[in-house]
């Protein structure tokens, strides 16, 4: 079967500054172990075809379709603060864009496919264990509304990787609107490249935010324009409890969506200092730092973009500093209107921000579950005695039900129609808890059995559903459960 991708490679035709073009890596027994049949057709892709054999080996990393263009992206960053100036996609192979059947134009890359010019001595590929990951947790957030990269395909190469152990090698086939980070404007910003930059950006804006080329000063529309996406963005995983756990400016896409699930984790027990990275020791990516950390990854773009906003760097730095301090209201406008859904409040009161920093507060001093403690408020919004049930939670239920006792004076103030449908499509019953998701890996790589994966896959696929049969997919960890680390997987 001759498999056929309406591929249309605008980066691959940036100069050769931008990228690497490299041939595709050898794979002893390339398999498809999963296809997204759903995102294949919204693709404009007949999934039939890419269940066949030679799709098989282009998806491992082995080969390529026709059409392809494979290179992989140059960029810098910022590595928990600290500088890098080269580094680039190490692992990775952009095989080109994709134009679906909706008219949007979509990356197609290879994640685990083989070592690169960028590869900095790593052999440029991925265990299986990281890849079931970010397929899983990558459309569990495209589920809950969320923007992000979405996962195509896993397959295995039948090669092994050597990390602490021998580890069966695999490729994700990721989808992305595009792979622009806030490192690729640092890469050229660095080498004095202001052309570079000029030339990305104009890129950028005609790929992401056309609007920005009426503008008087297109940069810093562009600015402004990733700014109130990234607030946007981080306003709504902290909503869900998500901690992306390594925000470094090569993983901040210009976009506006998730890119790079590695240590990523969702919270049970609500606690803003919660951190999960194995390599995240002083606390930099913790949950309640993301939004500080958004806004700085975004001044380290706003710094590359000076030159292009105004010839006057005085002029340019004030200019970009009324856009970023608009960052903090932007998250904060965000933040505020997705708790008060989450709370069940239509209408707008000068206490509902202290009211809903109450609840967090108790939370967190009561070491309630973040998911449990929301989704069980949509059942005492319609019958106050389910507060008893909430209280539970709480290491304190006395203090609960004190500041319960002040919601339901406040939702009297409210309208009901449509409160409780409201509710649940904001609060989730269903998250990738942690403990489930290290289930499924186990299952994957061990004994090589995906049904686990498949099973926490249906149910992550309508996660504001109450799913009666499947309630233990929404049950936290047993005491303990929650002293989780996870590793980056490179």
């Amino acid at each position: 079967m001759t498999i056929h991708l309406p591929f249309d490679n605008s980066y691959a035709r940036l100069p050769a500054s931008f990228h690497a073009r490299l041939a595709p890596s050898p794979a002893s027994s390339p398999r498809l172990l999963k296809l997204n049949r759903s995102l294949a057709r919204a693709l404009g892709l007949d999934p039939a075809s890419l269940e066949v054999p030679e799709a098989a080996e282009w998806l491992a990393g082995a080969g390529f379709p026709e059409g392809a263009d494979p290179i992989a992206l140059a960029y810098a960053g910022h590595q928990f603060g600290n500088f890098v100036p080269q580094l680039g996609d190490g692992r990775a192979v952009l095989l080109g864009e994709v134009v679906g059947a909706d008219g949007q134009r979509r990356d197609l890359q290879l994640k685990g496919s083989g070592p690169t010019p960028f590869s900095r001595g790593g052999d440029g590929r991925a265990a299986l264990g990281p890849v079931v990951r970010e397929y899983l947790v990558s459309e569990a957030m495209a589920a809950l509304g969320i923007p992000t990269t979405r996962a195509l395909a896993m397959a295995v190469t039948g090669d092994p990787v050597w990390r602490d152990a021998v580890l069966p090698g695999a490729v994700l086939a990721r989808v992305a609107a595009s792979h622009i980070r806030v490192g690729t404007f640092q890469y050229f910003a660095a080498r004095g490249d202001n052309e570079a930059v000029r030339r990305l950006a104009d890129y950028a804006i005609a790929r992401h935010y056309p609007q920005a080329a009426e503008a008087a000063r297109p940069a810093l529309a562009l600015l402004e324009a990733v700014a109130t996406r990234q607030a946007e963005l981080v306003a709504r995983w902290m909503l869900v409890g998500f901690v992306h756990g390594v925000m470094n400016t090569d993983n901040m896409a210009i976009s506006g969506e998730t890119i790079d699930y590695g240590p990523c984790a969702f919270l049970d027990v609500y606690d803003p200092a919660t951190v999960f990275s194995s390599i995240d020791r002083n606390g930099r990516y913790s949950f309640g730092n993301q939004p500080g950390i958004a806004q700085w990854n975004l001044t380290r773009l706003a710094e590359c973009l000076l030159p292009l906003i105004d010839a006057d760097e005085a002029a340019a730095i004030e200019l970009a500093k009324t856009v970023l301090a608009g960052y903090a209201e932007s998250f904060r406008t965000a933040h505020l209107a997705g708790l008060r859904q989450k709370l069940g409040l239509v209408t707008e009161s000068e206490g509902d921000a202290a009211l809903a920093q109450d609840l967090l507060d108790l939370m967190a001093a009561g070491r309630a579950d973040f998911t449990l403690t929301f989704r069980q408020l949509v059942a005492a919004a319609e019958d106050p005695s389910a507060d008893a049930a909430v209280a539970t939670g709480f290491d304190d239920p006395a203090g609960f039900a004190a500041w319960a006792g002040r919601w339901h004076a406040r939702l009297d103030d409210e309208p009901s129609e449509g409160r409780l449908d409201g509710m649940r499509r904001a609060n989730p019953a269903f998250i990738p808890r942690n403990h489930q998701v290290e289930a499924v890996i186990k299952a994957a790589v061990e004994d090589g059995d995906l049904a686990p994966f498949e099973a926490l896959a249906t149910v992550l696929a309508t996660p504001y559903d109450d799913q009666p049969d499947n309630a233990a997919y929404g049950v936290p960890p047993a005491a303990g459960g929650e002293a989780y680390r996870t590793f980056c997987g490179t």
